[in-house]
């Protein structure tokens, strides 16, 4: 299992941690930073054991101490059934998740589902797969989080429901039915669930409830449940951040220093001050703030203002000096050795054949179609409501009370929706929720202020995946088996210099080798090194994290021996994966569904690859044709995805169709770069991802499995590159090792 390979469980300490991430960050327990750490933003899920495989397997004893009409759900007069979300939807579709477990074990028809977020306490919405202590969204944990918690809620509302109708009709709960949001006994009494919810809240809380088996299913796994948001969502009716209006709003912009690391020496905002609609122009902690009556004063005022910088110690590297130096650190033994297996110089020494290559991976945006934005408001009372994505809403209502000057439970949150996310908002100060704050007391709260980013502040604010280098080296043996492997990985930490420093253990960062280490395959002497620099670039988890890159570079490296040894590039890995049953099953089916091995229509070519990220399992082969000019298009992609209990299929197959979209924009076209210092790219016109007419066939075959549900989120986009990389080799004999294709490609 997943979460067995990549480590034990972290060392929780008791004591508080400094102030580690900066200002604006508060002193929060290691403990709760150790759990969230574990799996936030595009997310990871590495570093500590979660529950017990063999107890995921089975329907989860239930013994609900909460009163689910108080904490998980509501039911109002007019019958609808709104579920409580402990996790924010950014599109991947946790409310439709929650909403189903809930309406399985409650008996509702479907019809009358809806599904908010819910938050404050940690105890009711902590995520599980984190250990508990601290609500969060990310590391595609959701499903896994919630598959227990939500069927309990929803089995232990139905009993209530059925206490408060035998009570009402005086007739023994047991003879009483609940069916698609009807509660009815043998005698012709029906009622509805919101005719009875008043009474059933009031009811004693079960101490126990029976869950549904398996076989008793008819919500959880069905094939044709719509959507629980697409009305919403298709119709434009759904409000984001940027949608929120308030009495008197005022809009902020932000000017970001140009460099990262520099600081505000002095401005003036004499001009600015002068532009109808421009109220103030304010100095906080993140730079300087333009506040105005509309967007386009606040806009208006911006380019107005003038801002000295100290740029004393900010990074003034371009990306070409950044990889030149990583180039030369991949040359020499890391830093820190992540992995170390067996007798390597001893394999190396007896091998048939030696072959290396090295990988470049450049730093990548998360690009989220909705900008940044937060909306703060102080209220009469004290309190300070906060409207926003928050995907880690107990770190961001403590940063918040830090920056107000109050404190959390002063802090009122509002989690809403977001337009994508990918792990950016999950950033460690909570960047624009602290600015919204900020702004609102530097302008001595006399109005709620909405602030919002542009695109190109996004683009530029930083917050990117890491560039990474590996050196790849292995062995063959006489008969082509892979007999010593090493991996030297070089890029930034995540973690370092946050206050997640914590998971960092004997200097490796566990997001930067997850996917390289530890891997499936059965090699007897490995080794993996990573050496970590010291880089000002602010980097985040990026959806899919360090799988991103190690994916690629494990998968295409094996590509390229399986060639060397002669080798079909699926018998290749199966040989190496008897001991990993679930990468083998779902390799074979992407492979089957795929008819590898048969013939392809003259000119297209065939490429696999096969990883694991957050506890799911994804196999995907990709078809590719070449144009006159050599451009690639990929046709057609089988992907074949084991990820336990599949809750509902269709969101899966949405899930995994996205992923492999999202990853092969990255791999064919996106790049960030500096140029001394200086992001170049800030828009989808400089910084390229994938278009719709690139979109290749997709076709989502889904393991049937009993095994309690992991994500899907972000394990869909590992396999991608890798396997068009493959194809790609297979049509031309070139190998891609540097990314994106685009660049390669024209150099």
């Amino acid at each position: 299992m997943l979460f067995d390979r990549l480590g034990s469980a972290p060392r929780l300490l008791d004591h508080a941690t400094t102030d580690a991430a900066g200002p604006g960050v508060p002193d929060l327990s290691r403990r709760r930073f150790l759990l969230a750490a574990a799996a936030i933003g595009g997310g990871l899920a590495v570093g500590f054991r979660v529950a017990p495989a063999d107890a995921a397997a089975t329907a989860a004893p239930a013994a609900p101490a909460t009163n689910p009409f108080a904490a998980y759900l509501r039911i109002a007069p007019d019958n609808t059934v709104t579920v409580l979300s402990a996790h924010m939807d950014m599109g991947q579709g946790i409310y439709h998740g929650t909403a189903t477990l809930v309406a399985e074990e409650l008996g509702a028809a479907w019809e009358q589902m809806r599904a908010e977020g819910g938050w404050g306490d940690p105890k009711l919405y902590g995520n599980l797969a984190w250990g508990g202590a601290m609500q969060g969204t990310g590391g595609s944990s959701g499903t896994f989080s919630s598959f227990d918690r939500y069927r309990q809620a929803g089995a232990a509302a139905r009993v209530m429901l059925v206490a408060a109708a035998a009570k009402a009709w005086s007739v023994p709960a047991s003879e009483i039915k609940v069916d698609k949001g009807v509660v009815s006994h043998g005698s012709g009494r029906k009622a509805s669930f919101g005719e009875l919810a008043a009474a059933a809240a009031a009811m004693p809380v079960p101490a126990d409830v029976i869950l549904k088996a398996p076989d008793a299913w008819t919500l959880i796994g069905n094939e044709t449940l719509p959507r629980i948001d697409s009305r919403e969502k298709s119709t434009g009716r759904q409000d984001f951040t940027i949608d929120v209006k308030l009495p008197g709003l005022l809009t902020a912009v932000m000017i970001h220093p140009p460099l990262f690391g520099a600081k505000v020496k002095s401005f003036d905002a004499a001009k600015a001050k002068a532009i109808k609609g421009v109220v103030d122009v304010v100095a906080i902690h993140r730079g300087v703030a333009v506040v105005a009556d509309t967007m386009w004063s606040a806009l208006k005022g911006r380019e107005a203002v003038t801002v000295v910088w100290d740029e004393t110690g900010a990074e003034t590297r371009s990306t070409a000096e950044i990889m030149a130096t990583y180039r030369e650190l991949a040359a020499k033994p890391g830093a820190t050795v992540a992995e170390n297996h067996g007798d390597i110089d001893g394999a190396f020494a007896g091998a048939a054949q030696v072959i290396e290559a090295r990988y470049e991976f450049p730093y990548l945006a998360h690009a989220a179609l909705e900008p940044l934005n937060a909306v703060a408001r102080r209220n009469a009372d004290g309190t300070i409501e906060i409207w926003g994505g928050h995907q880690m809403p107990d770190l961001y209502q403590m940063i918040a009370a830090k920056v107000a000057d109050t404190t959390p439970d002063k802090i009122v949150l509002h989690v809403m929706k977001t337009g994508g996310g990918f792990g950016r908002r999950a950033v460690f100060d909570a960047d624009v929720v602290s600015e919204a704050v900020a702004v609102g007391r530097a302008i001595g709260w006399k109005a709620p202020v909405k602030v919002q980013w542009t695109r190109e502040d996004d683009m530029r604010g930083g917050r990117y995946r890491p560039a990474y280098v590996h050196a790849l080296k292995a062995g063959l043996d006489k008969d082509g088996r892979i007999v010593a492997w090493t991996n030297r990985v070089v890029g930034q930490s995540i973690m370092k210099g946050t206050a997640f420093e914590a998971m960092v253990t004997n200097g490796v960062d566990p997001t930067s080798v997850e996917g390289s280490a530890h891997l499936p395959y059965a090699m007897p002497n490995r080794r993996v090194e990573l050496t970590t620099t010291d880089v000002g670039v602010p980097v985040l988890w990026w959806r899919a994290v360090g799988s991103t890159h190690t994916a690629y570079a494990v998968e295409t490296f094996l590509d390229e021996l399986a060639a060397a040894a002669g080798r079909d590039p699926v018998e290749f890995r199966l040989d190496m994966l008897q001991g990993s049953p679930r990468h083998a099953a779902v390799l074979k089916m992407a492979a089957e569904k795929a008819g590898w091995g048969a013939r392809l229509p003259a000119g297209r070519f065939r490429g696999v690859a096969v990883a694991e990220s957050f506890g799911t399992v994804v196999a995907q082969v990709a078809e590719l044709s070449l144009g006159k000019a050599g451009a690639i298009k990929v046709e057609r992609v089988v992907c074949a995805v084991d990820c336990g209990t599949a809750v509902n299929p269709d969101m899966i197959r949405a899930q995994m169709e996205g992923g492999i979209g999202f990853g092969l924009g990255a791999i064919l076209k996106s790049k960030l770069t500096l140029d001394k210092g200086r992001v170049v790219e800030g828009n989808f016109d400089g910084y390229e991802v994938l278009r719709i007419e690139d979109m290749p066939k997709v076709e989502v075959h889904i393991l049937a499995s009993n095994a309690k549900p992991t994500g899907v989120g972000e394990p869909g986009v590992p396999p991608i590159g890798p396997a068009v990389a493959n194809a790609y080799a297979k049509a031309t004999g070139k190998r891609i090792r540097a990314l994106p294709f685009a660049q390669s490609l024209n150099t």
